[in-house]
């Protein structure tokens, strides 16, 4: 009977996620495409010369500027016309994107159409954790808000496990079917119950509930749908501003932790590691073919990306996170210090085989923390009529730092590799002691009962909890 309840929500959160899957080809598109882009012989190139360092940086970087602006349009659209069809509209960008890299002659026809891969990214990320979290019961919602660091991987390993096999056209081919893919399955999907009693579409908010919990009767879930209508009225008593949500303590407590974990999440160097990851083995002289230890790679982000769902409502967020960033930090460390040896010593033939189980250790701690865990803590944490200028602001913090990060760091790389990788540790570092001291544990909450600790209120079912 329990599955039964919870059957539904995974097929809409599963639904939702393939745009994840889509956002997961361009975060991983580079690392093949730019092998292509950056090598002397330039038969397997769109374009007809090889790439030099600056336009590398952009190539790589200028998703992140789509993705930040994004945003503020996504925001407001999602309260306009719903989460539903605001996440199906950004399948536009990502198919428009494709079908400009296929057109690409010249590297401003790549820019743009890498702005526009951020933009839908930007998109994506914005409404899923938005829908996903109002769609779920309190039981399951650290497990479906996980699944969009796991499609994001999928999408990743995807891309890495074709494009070195497969024409520069067709791998474009192979990305642009999955935004058609997910809108083909999402349609059937039902919008989330709390828009739509936001919006005072009780009816349809009702049956929407009654879909989502797998039953025939919607005389059998009127309590629940009782329990949101309160919180939503109670949240859209006043409509919100900027300044209600820096002024409200709650509102500014949950903005200071999801904002910061966002930040971190970048700061750990992630997007450097997806974007180029074949440049890093090959910059790193391993044995082993780097195309082949990129899949190793994107094989190891899925698998651990899987155990999220499991592990984050048992264990809880904070836990999971603290692991994350101690790990991360010390993979980091490892890292750089295999590249200072590599300037410094020359030969290194001893420690060659360091850099993929580092990778791999730090890929693994990265997917069952600081990957998923930012955006389900995010789809938690706000009331309803915050929850879009939140998703917004955190969002874009994401990306701002993914931009900076992304674009300094071949500059970064041609000092030496050793100082980027050391100072994504050191930001790992301060990551695990902003989640020991400001990040409150969300397992097992209600929606309601996050509020009330937020805003410094004992509801009763925390009193019970804590009894």
């Amino acid at each position: 009977m329990q599955s039964n309840k919870t059957g539904r929500i995974f097929l809409a959160a599963i639904a939702a996620n393939l745009s994840a899957f889509s956002v997961g080809t361009c975060l991983g598109w580079t690392s093949p495409v730019g092998a292509i882009l950056k090598s002397p012989d330039t038969s397997g190139s769109p374009l007809d010369y090889r790439i030099d360092a600056n336009e590398d940086a952009w190539i790589s970087s200028i998703l992140a500027l789509g993705a930040l602006a994004a945003p503020f349009a996504a925001g407001p659209l999602a309260d306009k016309i719903g989460r539903k069809w605001s996440l199906i509209s950004s399948s536009i960008f990502l198919i428009a994107a494709f079908v400009l890299m296929m057109l690409a002659h010249n590297v401003g026809l790549l820019l743009l159409g890498r702005f526009l891969q951020g933009f839908g990214a930007g998109f994506v990320m914005t409404i899923t954790p938005m829908y996903v979290g109002e769609i779920s019961t309190d039981n399951v919602r650290g497990a479906t808000g996980s699944l969009m660091q796991l499609f994001l991987v999928a999408g990743i390993l995807y891309v890495y496990s074709i494009g070195p096999y497969v024409s520069y056209q067709a791998l474009q081919w192979c990305c642009l079917i999955i935004p058609l893919l997910f809108d083909a399955g999402f349609f059937f999907m039902p919008e989330s119950p709390y828009y739509l009693a936001g919006r005072g579409r009780k009816v349809d908010a009702l049956k929407s509930l009654t879909f989502l919990r797998g039953q025939n009767s919607a005389d059998n879930v009127k309590e629940e749908m009782c329990g949101i209508q309160k919180i939503v009225e109670e949240s859209m008593s006043s409509k919100a501003s900027l300044k209600d949500l820096l002024t409200n303590i709650g509102n500014r407590k949950a903005l200071i932790i999801t904002a910061g974990l966002v930040a971190f999440q970048q700061l750990s160097g992630i997007n450097v590691v997806l974007f180029n990851a074949q440049s890093i083995f090959q910059s790193a002289g391993t044995d082993l073919d780097p195309a082949i230890a990129t899949i190793i790679i994107g094989a190891v982000q899925v698998l651990s990306s899987g155990l999220t769902p499991i592990l984050a409502d048992r264990l809880g967020r904070k836990i999971i996170l603290l692991i994350s960033a101690a790990g991360m930090c010390m993979c980091l460390t490892a890292l750089g210090t295999f590249f200072y040896m590599q300037l410094e010593e020359g030969d290194i033939s001893r420690v060659l085989w360091l850099p993929v189980p580092v990778l791999v250790i730090y890929n693994i701690v990265y997917c069952i923390g600081f990957g998923p865990l930012p955006w389900a803590v995010a789809g938690e944490m706000f009331p309803p009529n915050v929850k879009s200028k939140a998703a917004s602001i955190g969002t874009s913090t994401c990306w701002t730092l993914g931009f900076l990060v992304a674009y300094s760091y071949p500059s970064l790389a041609q000092l030496g590799p050793h100082y980027a990788f050391w100072l994504f540790a050191v930001f790992c570092s301060v990551a695990f002691a902003f989640t020991l001291f400001v990040v409150m544990e969300t397992k097992g909450l209600s929606l309601q009962q996050i509020q009330d600790q937020l805003n410094g209120r004992q509801g009763e079912g925390e009193q019970q909890r804590d009894q």
